[in-house]
């Protein structure tokens, strides 16, 4: 059985129970008390992740640390169909590698904006808004070409990759931190496209779309 060491408001620790959920995977959470507790510096927690950092899996005997090496792991382990990482295609591998990269740097800008206001971390704010900001016009203008192209997503094709999970927290949780959407029309509908995969879970903070009848 996967266990997953976790925390509710964690966009970090959301991204992989949402690739779990869109993927059918069963797992057992193991909350951390990140804040007010900071049991993530805790001696027992250092012994499992010495940086300190969430989230950490554990699968028969195997520890891993990082949000996007995990996603990595889940969709090359357990995704039989091959879509959210396509292993035979090295070209596309490339591209959503840079991508995972990319979902790194919204965690240093807008994620950090979010632990400012959210969580009173010490961090230079308008520093971390206005590079979230120069991270979504990149990321607005290459979801536009890409809805040109009718895909949509964030790596070629026509089906969502790793990458789109890896970056979608902390868009979707972005106003927490003070980072408007609203002159970004192409990453909204992007945001409204994660949220209608089957299998699409929330988090607090993040709504799922109301469905007609």
């Amino acid at each position: 059985m996967i266990t997953l060491y976790d925390y509710d408001l964690s966009g970090n620790c959301y991204k992989v129970r949402l690739l779990l959920a869109l993927l059918g995977v069963s797992y057992q959470r193991h909350p951390i008390d990140f804040y007010p507790g900071r049991e993530h510096k805790s001696p027992w927690f250092l012994a499992l992740n010495p940086l300190g950092q969430l989230p950490v899996l554990e699968d028969d005997g195997l520890v891993l640390r990082d949000a996007q090496a995990i996603l990595v792991y889940l969709a090359s382990m357990y995704d039989s169909s091959g879509r959210w990482y396509p292993a035979g295609e090295p070209a596309l591998l490339g591209v959503i590698s840079s991508w995972l990269m990319f979902a790194d740097a919204i965690t240093g800008t807008a994620s950090a904006a979010r632990l400012h206001d959210g969580f009173f971390y010490d961090f230079d704010i308008e520093r971390c808004r206005s590079g979230a900001h120069r991270l979504f016009r990149i990321l607005d203008e290459h979801l536009w070409f890409s809805e040109r192209s009718a895909q949509g997503w964030l790596a070629p094709g026509a089906n969502p990759s790793i990458a789109d999970i890896a970056v979608y927290p902390y868009v979707q949780l972005s106003e927490e931190g003070g980072i408007a959407r609203r002159d970004y029309p192409a990453i909204r509908r992007w945001l409204d496209r994660v949220k209608l995969l089957p299998g699409f879970v929330t988090m607090p903070g993040i709504l799922s779309l109301p469905v007609h009848a």
